[in-house]
């Protein structure tokens, strides 16, 4: 048992925003949950296990891994009393999404997988080769671009991750940015265990291997053109093994939200996926 924070927003059609690696659910842009609320999504978010004011634990004793954080996920709609949810996710939250499509369809009306990849693709070798200097295997999804790989090797300020993963497509809203992470800072319990996600990410399980040909949940991939971290090559992959799909790429837009106007066209893009 893990205490997790969550909090809702709205009356309507219940709609799970899940984060990605490391980021807490001030991490979705206040115009985004805006708009969800006025489109009549009553919408639940939440800090993952490890970051914002959610619990957190010694990872060399308590590890996990995406299993763990897609039950989470679970346990949040089950205390907000939902039984079936629009789940949205976010780069790692886009991969907890499609493991609840997968396994556990019944509490999963819609997927909506926005700047993220196939949960069974692991980036690690593509990642080595390019560090290195080599070209990618042959089949192998795109690395990430040398300005995100150069940051991997000498990291910067957190101003300057977000700026890096924003990507040069579309203006740089640095003002938001800055208020994500003083929000972030304030409400952090323990700012260095929010890093335990990527010691989870590097955690491999069956579940997560499991083929996404059989998610039956209307699905819609949303993707920047412009994503330094995941290249447009890894939504469109992700759109073409579960059936159905569809894929929206956004002209501009990096791995992030941090552009003006970028939060609510996103929410309108959530919006017009099919509701049952």
């Amino acid at each position: 048992m893990i205490r997790l924070w969550s909090e809702e927003r709205g009356a309507g059609a219940p709609t799970l925003l899940v984060m990605g690696t490391a980021t807490q659910s001030v991490g979705w842009p206040e115009p985004l949950v805006d708009r969800l609320v006025e489109g009549g999504r009553r919408v639940i978010r939440f800090d993952h296990r490890d970051t914002g004011l959610s619990e957190c634990r010694d990872f060399a004793t308590h590890p996990y891994d995406l299993d763990d954080l897609a039950l989470d996920a679970l346990a949040v709609l089950d205390a907000h009393d939902v039984p079936a949810a629009h789940v949205v996710g976010a780069s790692l939250g886009g991969a907890i999404g499609q493991w609840l499509a997968v396994h556990r369809p019944d509490r999963v009306l819609s997927l909506t997988a926005i700047m993220t990849s196939p949960m069974g693709n692991d980036p690690g070798p593509a990642w080595a080769r390019a560090l290195a200097g080599r070209p990618p295997a042959d089949g192998e999804l795109p690395p990430p671009s040398p300005a995100f790989l150069r940051l991997v090797t000498a990291p910067g300020s957190p101003l300057d991750t977000l700026r890096t993963l924003h990507g040069d497509g579309l203006p740089f809203d640095e003002e938001a940015a800055r208020d994500y992470l003083r929000r972030a800072a304030e409400r952090a319990a323990d700012p260095a265990a929010a890093a335990n996600h990527d010691l989870a990410g590097r955690r491999w399980t069956d579940a997560r291997r499991a083929p996404l040909t059989t998610i039956t949940a209307p699905t819609l991939v949303i993707h920047g053109s412009a994503d330094p971290l995941f290249p447009p090559g890894h939504g469109a992959a992700l759109a073409a093994l579960i059936p159905g799909a569809r894929l929206s790429v956004v002209d501009g837009m990096g791995h992030g939200f941090y552009a003006p106007g970028l939060p609510e066209r996103v929410a309108d893009l959530i919006l017009e996926n099919p509701r049952r």
